[in-house]
């Protein structure tokens, strides 16, 4: 096992830049989950750890080395792609064995070493099998296998269950966690699905733009978003922003004339602002509260554990969350509101985040 230090990683194709100087500590037995949109730059960034891609600038360290200059088969990690990448003519045996066998292990090695990979992913009884004979889930097991059997440093996984259907990438999911819990060896994973950062990592990095956002424990960035993007990025459904003004110390001034208590702020004085809240931290309220928004009903989604509400209301769109059952009528009109402490306050110019640290615990 090793940790990997991302030291300001540039890299560029021609006159376009993808990575603007990333910077990334990624502790010794940590699960890193890259996440961002398509054409962040985290695909890039897995490419440039495994040597399939040279940086333009900077260093990237695996353990004690620098692999800047290391070819992708000498710095001790195995890679799980999107594609199964299976020979087709091997068996499942023979494919987690591969590259053992091209390293020159003994057979009595390579066979002891994937006998134990299988028994790990519940891959026993189908050792003889070929890769058309098996499902895309056992495929990608298979995948797994491979990287296991070579006891890398470092697993890196880029998008590895994005073809599975979406039952079998939860089962994935968690199986994935499950092995590295196991294993204890650093991985790095590459996704776009925020879900799958929020259940896997115990380090989420989200990317935008070929750069950083923020860097932390998945409830740290849930809880504490440093600015709009990673605040509508991580969660789903995703955070309400709305465009507001402080107006004092304590009161927060949406449009259309309702006013909410605010949370804890660096503030000095009135400021316009983007205010965020989760639609789970909205609660049904009577259309004469003081702290009612109101707002008319445009599409119920009832997903059997939750109810989502779609809200035309004067400050804006929004969507509400709730857990206990309710019968909602498309055009009715209902009243919302949220505690200060679960409010996210962002500055409207530049996007910082002004909430005091104390909030959210």
């Amino acid at each position: 096992m090793a940790s990997v230090q991302i030291k300001q990683v540039v890299k560029d194709f021609g006159q376009t830049k993808v990575l603007r100087g990333v910077d990334i500590v990624i502790n010794d037995g940590a699960f890193c989950v890259l996440v961002g949109p398509s054409g962040c730059g985290k695909s890039t960034l897995l490419r440039l750890i495994a040597g399939l891609e040279e940086i333009s600038t900077g260093e990237i360290r695996i353990g004690d080395r620098v692999v800047n200059t290391v070819p992708p088969k000498d710095r001790d990690i195995a890679m799980v792609f999107q594609n199964y990448a299976l020979y087709p003519h091997m068996t499942v045996a023979q494919n987690m064995g591969y590259s053992l066998k091209l390293a020159g292990q003994p057979k009595a090695e390579i066979a002891s070493r994937v006998k134990d990979a299988a028994q790990i992913l519940g891959l026993g009884e189908l050792l003889e099998r070929y890769p058309r004979q098996l499902s895309g889930g056992q495929r990608q097991r298979v995948a797994m296998g491979r990287a296991i059997v070579r006891n890398p440093q470092v697993f890196l996984f880029d998008e590895p269950l994005s073809n599975l259907d979406a039952k079998l990438r939860v089962q994935m999911r968690a199986e994935i966690k499950a092995l590295h819990q196991r294993l204890k060896t650093t991985a790095i994973y590459v996704t776009h699905d925020q879900i799958e950062a929020m259940t896997m990592a115990d380090q989420i990095v989200v990317m935008h733009d070929g750069m950083i956002e923020q860097i932390g424990a998945p409830l740290e960035l849930y809880d504490r978003p440093v600015n709009p993007f990673v605040a509508s990025f991580i969660g789903s459904p995703a955070m309400n922003l709305l465009e507001a003004e402080v107006e004092t110390a304590s009161i927060i001034a949406l449009k259309g004339n309702t006013r909410w208590l605010a949370p804890a702020l660096k503030l000095d004085g009135p400021r316009a602002i983007r205010l965020g809240v989760r639609p789970e931290h909205l609660a049904l309220c009577a259309l004469d509260d003081p702290l009612a928004l109101t707002g008319r009903v445009t599409v119920v989604e009832p997903t059997g554990a939750d109810t989502l509400v779609h809200l035309d209301t004067k400050s804006g769109d929004l969507v509400a969350l709730f857990r206990e059952r309710q019968s909602f009528e498309v055009g009715a009109i209902i009243g919302v509101k949220s505690e200060a402490a679960l409010l996210h306050v962002f500055d409207r110019s530049d996007g910082r985040r002004l909430n005091r640290d104390m909030d959210h615990g």
